[in-house]
């Protein structure tokens, strides 16, 4: 196949740190059944911490947030008073406590002080990530085998900021939206819809008979990212694992298979790295192709 043709809120005057703000729960009676537990979420997003996350995670409003913690002695910051004004606005909790009973609540190195909990996000089916909801032709990042939460927290901020409209991930054997990954992306979670699938070639066959043109990344290739039209049609660049890159099966299945070329001594790209710069590639394209149009 081939592509040719185809077509914030302002700060608040105090921080108000220290209370904790919202209506708490009902004491269950001891002789109810213990509610039950709701099943995971197949893609995560409920914890989130670090406060770029949380901020966006608070102004984006695209799901339910239960509540806020924020960790006592804080210094004054403009992005605190704007995720406590952004809590205040939608009912949040908010709640200040130690930092060591934050520390232990978290599950990522450095959380900012901040870590809040929402509903999970959910995944789209593969065929509504082809229809993007402000229109247009999806842009979508195809991480196959992504499995350090970093590298794919990194894809997803750098695939977000070049205008990527959705995103692929495998059931198994991938990261999927760890606090690690949610931290790493600030906020890029919130912007973004997933499809979760059984298998990537499976996947990239689906996409094609939705004509949307999958364009593999492999250091080895001897064509170049540069040498494609990308600026218009359905388009899937397809990312492979930090160790092995693109599996035979999924590189068969990719409409192309490209590298960025390279001028130095080592042999290839971080994939996030090589996500990023062929994202923006694309997104080059695409505002060259409508400041023609």
């Amino acid at each position: 196949m081939s592509p040719a043709g185809r077509g914030r809120p302002a700060p608040r005057g105090g921080s108000g740190r220290g209370r904790s703000t919202g209506a708490r729960g009902a004491r269950r009676n001891p002789t109810e059944a213990p509610p039950r537990r709701r099943a995971p979420s197949e893609l995560g997003g409920d914890q989130v911490e670090g406060r770029r996350a949380v901020l966006e995670l608070l102004a984006a409003d695209r799901r339910p947030v239960r509540r806020i913690l924020l960790a006592d002695g804080l210094d004054p910051s403009e992005q605190l008073d704007q995720i406590e004004s952004l809590a205040a606005r939608r009912r949040v909790r908010v709640e200040t406590v130690s930092r060591t009973r934050l520390d232990h609540e978290a599950r990522t190195e450095a959380p900012q002080g901040v870590l809040a909990i929402a509903k999970a996000i959910e995944p789209v089916l593969l065929e509504d990530l082809c229809r993007p909801a402000g229109g247009g032709e999806p842009f979508l990042l195809v991480a196959s085998g992504v499995t350090d939460p970093r590298n794919l927290g990194a894809l997803l901020r750098s695939a977000e900021c070049a205008g990527v409209t959705g995103v692929v991930l495998p059931r198994h054997r991938a990261a999927h939206l760890s606090p690690t990954v949610a931290k790493v992306a600030s906020g890029a979670i919130e912007h973004l819809d997933f499809a979760v699938v059984g298998g990537i070639p499976a996947a990239l066959e689906q996409l094609s008979s939705l004509d949307v043109w999958s364009v593999g990344l492999a250091g080895e290739s001897d064509r170049s990212l540069y040498s494609l039209s990308l600026g218009t049609g359905g388009v899937a660049l397809v990312v492979g694992s930090e160790e092995k890159g693109l599996p035979p099966l999924v590189r068969k299945r990719c409409d192309e298979v490209v590298a960025i070329p390279q001028h130095g001594a080592l042999p290839s790209l971080n994939v996030g790295v090589a996500g990023a710069v062929a994202c923006f590639e694309v997104a080059r394209q695409r505002s060259l192709a409508r400041s023609s149009g």
